[in-house]
């Protein structure tokens, strides 16, 4: 994912799960391509959960009682969701017996939120920002760029300590405007020591950037 976004929002229940998290946060934020990961408290009012029966799980066990443990589970609000999902299991009283019912015999799912993407999987639920500003539309445009100017370099069969000038033919507003507040990135990741935008498009290479196509030529120095 080359399009970067601004934050993940993970709701930690324990803090322990917290701490394994944070173990590896630099980790998650280069794989996703994010800025920032927030831990929150599953009480905020960011992610609404619902919450029902895996039926094929409670079939089994329960048999003639299901539609009773059911119709229980279909009335839990937050806080027995929130309480199942921290300790893994919760206590129900079906005619006058207290059985305990397992995380894996209920589904829980996340709504999207305006703006975010929310998933859930195995207890675990996270909300990922997808508003994207000019910045980082910018950014994604810049990192894209960086690719295909690599890939172009292993093409031309370059050193990784080769240097190069990059002549970009001048395509419109924006892809211009991110290229230019990103030229150093651009230069410190190809290695290349000059970036401008001018030229004709004669005996250019002509970039594939999946929305627009660029012209550019690259110049070993």
């Amino acid at each position: 994912m080359r399009q970067p976004l601004e934050k993940v929002l993970i709701p930690v229940l324990k803090e322990d799960i917290k701490g394994l998290i944070a173990h590896v946060e630099d980790l998650i934020k280069s794989e996703v391509n994010i800025k920032s990961i927030e831990y929150i408290d599953d009480t905020s009012d960011l992610l609404v959960k619902s919450i029902k029966p895996n039926f094929a799980l409670l079939g089994k066990r329960f048999g003639p009682k299901m539609k009773a443990v059911s119709q229980i589970i279909q009335q839990w609000g937050k806080e027995e969701i929130s309480q199942i999902e921290s300790e893994g299991q919760a206590n129900i009283t079906i005619d006058g017996e207290t059985v305990l019912l397992q995380l894996e015999e209920v589904l829980i799912q996340s709504q999207d939120i305006p703006g975010w993407s929310v998933a859930t999987d195995n207890g675990i639920t996270v909300a990922l920002d997808v508003t994207l500003t000019t910045a980082l539309k910018e950014e994604g445009v810049a990192r894209d760029f960086v690719n295909r100017v690599q890939n172009l370099r292993k093409d031309m069969g370059l050193e990784v300590q080769d240097k190069i000038r990059i002549q970009i033919v001048p395509l419109n507003e924006r892809v211009d405007n991110a290229l230019l507040n990103f030229s150093e990135y651009i230069k410190t990741e190809t290695q290349a020591l000059a970036l401008t935008l001018d030229g004709e498009s004669n005996n250019a290479t002509v970039l594939d950037m999946d929305e627009f196509e660029l012209a550019i030529k690259i110049e070993k120095v």
